[in-house]
């Protein structure tokens, strides 16, 4: 394929969206297998606590998948499958990409790696008794440790035992072994995972140039400036070290018209490439995404691809949201067209939408409607809350006609 391959701008989000597994409804019930497929396409699956319809995790997974068992997801990291690990965040990861996991974070600039650097700096005698414990004792959890939580500091009044465990987790010690309800269980790498005994970690840059191919994978096409934010690497990469990927072959330079400069796209989409240019790729996905779903995590690059200005709102003051707490992107058939806010009462069997804003210039049409209800209906269901409860809706003339729907 030539290096001038051109696409539009929409052809560039199907594309996006066929690397991202949006493109299309999945054609059969999901499977196991299936969830650790999905992982491995994305290369991560961000963690979140907030559960205010479904862990984040879990609402990636619905997106992609439609209905599936939860539960695989714990027993795929229990198998050490998946594995957890700070990327993007917290994350769970495909355990062959371990060794550039292990070696990145050795050298990363990120938040929560920083943190635990200087913990085992300041605090080294309680964190190295932890450790012996572990070696000793086997398996811990954090609510094993009777310890006093510290006074609270930012987001953080962790006893010193959790942030000591934490603190070895991201340093490469300790590994997550399982989950207990949303509790980690933490034992020694060596023991989670045997064969990192011995195993040969790539050199930094190797391990570098390994991340920033994965991101332009899970990216379908990516500007040089977007790569970076993947797995929250530093500095941000320019086209110049992409062109020593696209030297080897691994990645190869397109263009999409109305983004400046050259856009990249991943060996490995080259065919999904050259479909989206001749305009097969079509997008025909309705669902409802986590607002830590890759496809909006990056402000910049959402606005770039979509149109679709996106700021999660659940750390914003109540009184100075515009769209919720927790608002979910509404994807449709390639575009991003609305944020709905909900939650699910699942005593009570009942799934609230407390409002549903279309972004400006959507117009609520027959089938926009008819994608919309069957999108949130089938969430519900999964949710295990099939009564659908709808709140306020921007334009109000949707309220009437997303009713009859539901």
């Amino acid at each position: 394929m030539s290096a001038t391959l051109t696409l539009t701008a929409a052809q560039a989000r199907a594309l996006h969206l066929a690397a991202q597994g949006l493109l299309a409804p999945p054609r059969r019930r999901a499977t196991r297998a299936d969830v650790r497929a999905v992982v491995s396409e994305l290369a991560l699956l961000q963690l979140d606590t907030i559960q205010v319809v479904a862990r984040s995790h879990h609402l990636v997974l619905h997106a992609r998948l439609g209905d599936y068992d939860p539960a695989w997801l714990d027993e795929l990291l229990s198998s050490a499958t998946l594995f957890e690990t700070w990327a993007h965040e917290a994350c769970l990861a495909p355990i062959e990409d371990w060794p550039l996991h292990r070696r990145a974070l050795e050298t990363r600039d990120h938040w929560f790696v920083n943190r635990a650097r200087r913990l085992r700096r300041e605090q080294a005698a309680g964190m190295e008794t932890l450790l012996a414990r572990v070696r000793a004792g086997g398996p811990v959890k954090a609510a094993d440790f009777r310890g006093e939580r510290r006074p609270r500091a930012g987001w953080w009044d962790w006893k010193a035992e959790k942030g000591w465990l934490e603190a070895w987790l991201a340093l490469g010690e300790l590994m997550v072994a399982r989950r207990e309800g949303f509790q980690r269980v933490y034992d020694l790498t060596s023991r989670v995972h045997p064969a990192s005994a011995g195993a040969r970690l790539p050199a930094a840059a190797e391990a570098e140039r390994a991340l920033a191919a994965r991101a332009v994978r899970a990216l379908g096409v990516t500007r040089a400036r977007w790569v970076h934010d993947y797995f929250r690497t530093r500095p941000r990469l320019g086209d110049a070290e992409l062109r020593a990927l696209a030297g080897d072959g691994t990645l190869v330079e397109v263009a999409v018209r109305g983004w400046p400069g050259p856009a990249w796209v991943h060996r490995d989409r080259l065919a999904l490439a050259e479909q989206a240019a001749a305009g097969r790729l079509r997008a025909t996905r309705t669902a409802l995404l986590s607002p830590f779903d890759p496809v909006v995590w990056d402000r910049e690059r959402a606005r770039a691809a979509f149109g679709f200005d996106y700021r999660l709102e659940c750390y914003t003051p109540a009184a100075r949201r515009r769209y919720g707490y927790f608002a979910l992107p509404v994807l449709r058939r390639g575009a991003l067209v609305g944020r709905l806010d909900a939650k699910a009462h699942r005593t009570e069997g009942r799934f609230e939408v407390k409002a549903l804003h279309l972004e400006p210039g959507v117009r609520p049409g027959a089938g926009l409607v008819a994608d919309l209800a069957r999108a949130i209906a089938a969430s519900a269901r999964w949710h295990g809350t099939p009564e659908v409860a709808l709140g306020r809706t921007v334009p109000a003339s949707l309220r009437r006609p997303l009713l009859a729907r539901l």
